[in-house]
């Protein structure tokens, strides 16, 4: 597998895209190994496709795309404005609110960042903000997104590892709610500092108060409706993934009215390519996990870890440095495809729970979409602002301080992870 891994970042640092990198340097495996047939590689990228489960992929991300088409995120925005608007430096405060009750509906990190730099960012910078603490924010603010069901990191964690994705949904709730505190807490801290503007003066009335609940209500219960149907059988994750686009469809149509002809087939153009990138990745992603099954790389790269401890906590924290440093120049989708299949077992083996695993997984990955040297949602951030990435990176260590002290917390804490599945699916 050196060759292949060798291949794998040539690949990368000529700016080959992802899928293809992976599926090239799968296929570099198969020229080492002629004794094996050929027609493997196109049988593994055919199979792969065929798994059931991953439908809830395709069916959640149009879901995401047609509750945006539905003017969802105007009504949100006005939820976040009540929340935060009165803290020091409240539209940083607001978009990390507008992040967690995003979180349900557009279930990607980067297009969350993309979005709130184009809806918050100038405005943020013209009330005297500076151009990297404000990139800083709304790239970190982020990361709730991919926690707060209906995550795609836990499906495809959950599809690749067999693990539970009710619990896996169930268990993003409280890591989110930690992250969103330990941000807005650094946010207060330099909002202060630096004497940040809020976003309003006067206290909201209970008049506003209501009509900011009864605009965003809508969002705020997708989540909850999802976990109570598959806590109580109604729906399988698949299945689930159907009744949200039906979801998003009549919120759009009935309830907002905003969802026309034109906004839907936006929302199904936009919903195809994302839809296309993901499962190509994914299709590809075989050919390459196929290798690392047949030259037992998950029992080699364990046996080194535990020649290092064979204390849980200490093998999990080495897992999650590697998988960090890995992030700061692999997408998180990608990492959560390629390091599944080995480094699941080796936590299941050390009497992990994979749930806990999981959610710890999916936080690190994601770190590194908004870290140098190849953060999407940093550079997503950066472009749209004009931000230069040295400034970027300073004004966000503060930040990345604040997530990665969380992300500590959710290691060595694994209750703070299981509370909620464990009193929700009864174990």
């Amino acid at each position: 597998m050196l060759l292949v891994t060798i291949a794998f970042i040539v690949l990368m640092l000529i700016g080959m895209p992802v899928a293809f990198a992976i599926g090239i340097s799968g296929i570099v495996f198969f020229l080492q190994h002629p004794e094996l047939p050929i027609t493997i590689p196109l049988q593994q990228t055919i199979s792969t496709t065929q798994n059931f489960a991953l439908l809830a992929i395709p069916l959640f991300i149009m879901a995401g795309n047609l509750m945006n088409a539905s003017g969802i995120t105007e009504r949100l925005l006005d939820l976040a404005s009540v929340i935060a608007g009165r803290m020091k430096g409240g539209l940083a405060q607001m978009s990390l609110a507008l992040s967690g009750l995003m979180g349900g509906v557009s279930g990607s990190a980067i297009a969350d960042a993309a979005m709130q730099s184009r809806m918050l960012g100038n405005e943020m910078i013209n009330r005297g903000m500076s151009k990297g603490f404000t990139a800083g924010v709304l790239s970190f603010g982020a990361i709730l997104t991919p926690i707060i069901p209906p995550g795609l990191g836990f499906i495809i964690y959950g599809t690749i590892g067999q693990v539970s994705i009710g619990r896996l949904f169930a268990a993003g709730f409280v890591p989110a709610f930690l992250l969103w505190a330990a941000l807005a807490f650094t946010v207060s801290l330099v909002a202060n500092k630096r004497n940040y503007p809020a976003q309003r003066r006067e206290r909201a009335s209970a008049r506003e108060v209501a009509a900011a609940l009864r605009g965003g209500i809508w969002a705020i219960l997708f989540p909850i409706i999802l976990l109570a149907g598959l806590r109580f059988g109604i729906f399988t994750p698949s299945e689930i993934g159907a009744f949200a686009v039906i979801y998003a469809v009549l919120i759009g149509v009935i309830a907002y009215r905003k969802l026309k002809a034109a906004s839907f087939r936006e929302a199904l153009e936009g919903s195809l390519s994302d839809v296309g990138a993901v499962m190509f990745l994914i299709a590809l992603s075989a050919i390459f996990s196929y290798g690392i099954v047949l030259e037992r790389v998950p029992e080699l790269i364990s046996g080194a870890i535990l020649s290092i401890t064979d204390n849980f906590y200490g093998v999990l924290t080495l897992i999650v440095l590697f998988i960090v440093a890995c992030g700061f120049f692999i997408d998180a989708t990608v990492l959560i495809i390629m390091l599944t299949p080995i480094f699941l077992p080796l936590i299941r083996n050390l009497g992990g729970d994979p749930v806990h695993f999981g959610v710890v997984f999916v936080v690190a990955a994601t770190i590194g979409n908004f870290t140098p040297p190849v953060g999407a949602a940093m550079y997503a951030v950066c472009s749209i602002l004009k931000v230069k990435i040295g400034d970027y990176t300073r004004e966000s260590l503060p930040l990345l301080i604040a997530v990665a002290l969380v992300t500590l917390l959710l290691v060595f804490v694994p209750q703070v992870v299981l509370f909620v599945p464990n009193l929700l699916f009864n174990r």
